[in-house]
């Protein structure tokens, strides 16, 4: 269970107890620690690709959050679909409020939008991350989101 404390709206830090991610969080497999882009995240996540056949050309993978954990600021040249299906979370784009995520939102992200998702303070979280245009779709990996960006964004 996370927590967290908030002085004057900005989130200090969490405590996080180091835990294995539910396998029950939604129908889709909730797969092996997300190792190969833990630097991109500030927390712990977990991949589970769902599409290997590349004359498909539609690569998806089921991603899951721990409380808080979060990516960095992103973009994608060829834009993304995420879809949620288990737990609560965020998305939010550079310079807009944040939205919050509960099973059954998609979110549709065009191209080069600068963005971020991830878990709820106090929930897990799992969304389908659907790459459009893999021929042409390459992520830009920026900054971390920082605890007050966070704190800011989940109030």
């Amino acid at each position: 269970m996370a927590t967290s404390v908030v002085v004057a709206g900005t989130l200090i830090g969490y405590a996080m107890k180091k835990m294995e991610a539910p396998q029950n969080l939604s129908v889709f497999p909730t797969g092996e620690a997300n190792t190969g882009y833990a630097r991109y995240f500030t927390g712990q996540s977990w991949l589970a690709p769902l599409t290997s056949m590349k004359e498909l050309n539609v690569p998806m993978s089921n991603v899951t959050f721990e409380p808080g954990c979060r990516n960095n600021w992103h973009s994608h040249s060829g834009g993304q679909i995420l879809i949620a299906v288990g737990g609560a979370g965020y998305y939010q784009e550079k310079g807009k409020a944040a939205r919050r995520l509960e099973p059954g939102d998609v979110v549709e992200i065009a191209p080069d939008v600068i963005h971020w998702h991830g878990a709820a303070p106090e929930s897990w979280f799992s969304h389908l991350a659907i790459e459009c245009n893999p021929q042409i779709n390459n992520n830009a990996w920026l900054d971390p989101v920082t605890d007050a960006e966070y704190a800011e964004a989940v109030k």
